[in-house]
């Protein structure tokens, strides 16, 4: 057990220690622009996904990572933001930003890994994956577009006033085609019911997105995403289709 859960946080570090110091080298060579590098920077945590489900055989010992990850790194952080030149490499907008969008995405795993992992068992560890991937890859378009393109502002109470019609609509395209995308690859169902699976997702992804505030998205989105996908997906595997 100790074994594995050295191997599998050894093997967490690695990446981020790789795929960071990859993304600072893209970054200085071609002079990405400061919102670019940031969304990247988050596809970089949003992929990590992919090492808890992969890295560990036991559930327990992925979601005590994760959760152990984000109380280390908060400190690490903390101490990290007495450097000013570095947080702004990290293009950090408002201080405390970094260490708590990090605490928050590695809290969300360790949430999905015990409830879809833990609970539900090995067979439907890989909602946990589709969850993820359609909050990184979606809330990453909704992102970029909004800041790019976003022309038409919604205005409504629940909605904050930075959000525009072409994020949202970014939004539901982008994350419903990580939903499909993952659904193929993992969960071995007709293509008509995936389709009808991610038909139904991705709207309520989008929507949720839309209306939460102050980056709680990060969680609020791969929930929104998780529990109606498995509740589709185990209702058509209970009937047989």
């Amino acid at each position: 057990m100790l074994h594995e859960g050295l191997k599998g946080l050894g093997i967490l570090v690695g990446y981020y220690i790789v795929a960071a110091s990859a993304l600072l080298m893209l970054r200085k060579w071609l002079k990405l622009p400061q919102e670019l590098f940031r969304k990247i920077l988050h596809l970089v945590c949003v992929l990590s996904v992919f090492v808890y489900v992969y890295a560990f055989v036991t559930w327990y010992l992925a979601a005590l990572t994760a959760l152990g990850f984000a109380i280390v790194l908060y400190p690490v952080i903390t101490f990290a933001e007495r450097y000013p030149k570095f947080m702004k490499v990290l293009s950090e907008r408002k201080k405390g930003e970094i260490k708590k969008s990090l605490m928050i995405v590695h809290l969300m795993v360790a949430g999905l890994i015990t409830i879809y992992w833990g609970w539900m068992g090995d067979t439907w560890k890989y909602i946990i994956i589709v969850a993820v991937m359609a909050w990184g890859f979606g809330d990453a378009a909704a992102a970029l577009v909004g800041k790019a393109w976003g022309r038409r502002k919604i205005n409504h109470r629940w909605v904050d006033g930075n959000k525009t019609i072409e994020g949202t609509l970014a939004m539901y395209f982008v994350s419903g085609f990580a939903i499909l995308l993952t659904l193929i690859v993992y969960s071995g169902q007709p293509l008509p019911l995936l389709l009808l699976v991610t038909s139904a997702v991705a709207p309520i992804c989008a929507i949720v997105e839309l209306i939460s505030h102050n980056g709680m998205d990060t969680i609020t989105v791969p929930f929104s995403a998780a529990i109606p996908a498995f509740v589709l997906l185990y209702l058509l595997s209970w009937n047989g289709m």
